[in-house]
């Protein structure tokens, strides 16, 4: 592995430890190898539903109410009261070296209020638990020494659902990290990862 800095965020590595739970395989790699070669790829539905849900309760936060009727109009409430007065998009790094690599860890928080990351998502279904091996909230933690607490915050438009993460339940971000590196090198995919992460200077 290259022992340039690296760029890694918590979308590349969702990207790969979603081949190993994937119901198409083939496919879930397919994806990982267009997430690890940085091609562009177009939003899909959910996707799009995300973002839409996150600006209309980030407009919520600024006083803009939902248009009268909106069918989601209950759930930007719900999360809009949560974390009104916190900052959104928020930019966290962190330089860490991991079995020597020097990684630039990055995230983009949602919302950071109070010492606590809120991380909004759209989704039609939910299940306990759910969150529970996203490498987000240990990559958002190591991001952020200062935080101790992250909140997933479920929402289908009217139901909320809370998933809440410590910091002392959370297991280090190295122990995904370095099984992601194990598998690049044997899959000679090291190279191609550091031709296309390389962190800038």
């Amino acid at each position: 592995m290259s022992r340039n800095r690296l760029l890694l965020t918590q979308s590349l590595l969702s990207a790969w430890l979603w081949m190993y739970k994937a119901g198409d395989p083939e496919r879930a790699q397919e994806d990982f190898l267009k997430t690890l070669r940085r091609q562009p790829t177009p939003r899909t539905k959910p996707i799009q539903d995300g973002i839409q849900f996150e600006n209309l309760v980030a407009a919520w936060c600024e006083g803009e109410e939902p248009e009268e009727g909106h069918k989601w109009a209950e759930g930007i409430r719900q999360v809009g009261q949560i974390v009104q007065g916190g900052a959104f998009q928020v930019a966290a790094y962190r330089d860490m070296a991991i079995d020597g690599i020097p990684f630039l860890l990055y995230g983009r928080l949602d919302v950071l209020k109070a010492g606590e990351i809120y991380d909004i998502k759209f989704s039609h279904s939910y299940r306990p638990g759910k969150y529970l091996d996203s490498p987000q909230h240990p990559m958002y933690f190591a991001c952020c020494p200062e935080v101790e607490r992250f909140t997933y915050l479920v929402s289908n438009g009217r139901d909320l659902y809370r998933e809440i993460y410590t910091r002392n339940e959370t297991p280090e971000i190295e122990t995904i990290v370095k099984p992601f590196v194990q598998y690049l090198e044997f899959s000679e995919l090291d190279e191609l990862y550091a031709e296309k992460w390389r962190a800038r200077d």
